[in-house]
């Protein structure tokens, strides 16, 4: 791990929204943690580093509390829905050589066959994965693929040491062609249509 993911973590007693705001107000964010049958720890978060840490999806903190250290899976991050500043932060307790279950971001790598576009319709794979040896993300190749191909759970490529928990027949990508709207040449066809009624009208009415 990294020692950019070291934190230190200020136990906190006092509780409720107006708290939350003042802790905000100075600069660092409310947390939990939990997990491993212990009771809930309360904690504040120094506000910068930990918003440039947990940019990084199933991020891993080392966190120093009072002296003590513990390890720390990012399991949920509260946001603001209007202004995305982060409210509130779960944190689940891991320890080195423990496997986690968590869901990677998918990206898609290469290009499809000429025409065709890619539709990604699974954004994040569930997994399970040693805590202190989180990727990133799992990269899914669409290199070449025509339509109709399509790539489910199954066939995706895990970084070794990860294994799947997802279903495996869940869709990952499929591959089509772009549906090409008729709408502008039936508008021509009632133009045309139109001019070819008109001296038959012309005709009649003389």
């Amino acid at each position: 791990m990294s020692d950019d993911n070291k934190v230190s973590a200020e136990l906190r007693t006092e509780f409720g929204k107006g708290f939350a705001r003042r802790l905000r107000a100075a600069g660092k964010i409310p947390a939990v943690i939990y997990g491993h049958g212990t009771e809930p720890v309360h904690v504040a978060l120094p506000g910068h580093q930990t918003a440039l840490i947990i940019r990084r999806a199933n991020a891993l903190l080392t966190l120093d509390i009072e002296g003590r250290s513990e390890l720390a899976l990012v399991k949920d991050v509260q946001k603001d829905p209007v202004h995305q500043i982060i409210e509130h932060i779960d944190l689940l307790v891991v320890k080195k050589g423990e496997k986690v279950a968590i869901d990677l971001p998918v990206v898609l790598v290469g290009e499809s066959f000429a025409g065709t576009i890619a539709n990604l319709d699974a954004t994040t794979l569930a997994v399970e994965a040693e805590a202190t040896h989180i990727p990133q993300h799992v990269e899914v190749s669409v290199e070449g693929l025509e339509e109709g191909a399509h790539i489910t759970a199954a066939d995706v490529k895990l970084p070794k040491g990860v294994s799947l928990v997802a279903d495996p027949e869940t869709l990952i990508v499929a591959i089509s062609v772009p549906a090409v709207s008729a709408e502008p040449e039936a508008e021509e066809g009632a133009a045309e249509g139109a001019g070819a009624e008109a001296p038959a009208e012309e005709a009649a009415a003389e």
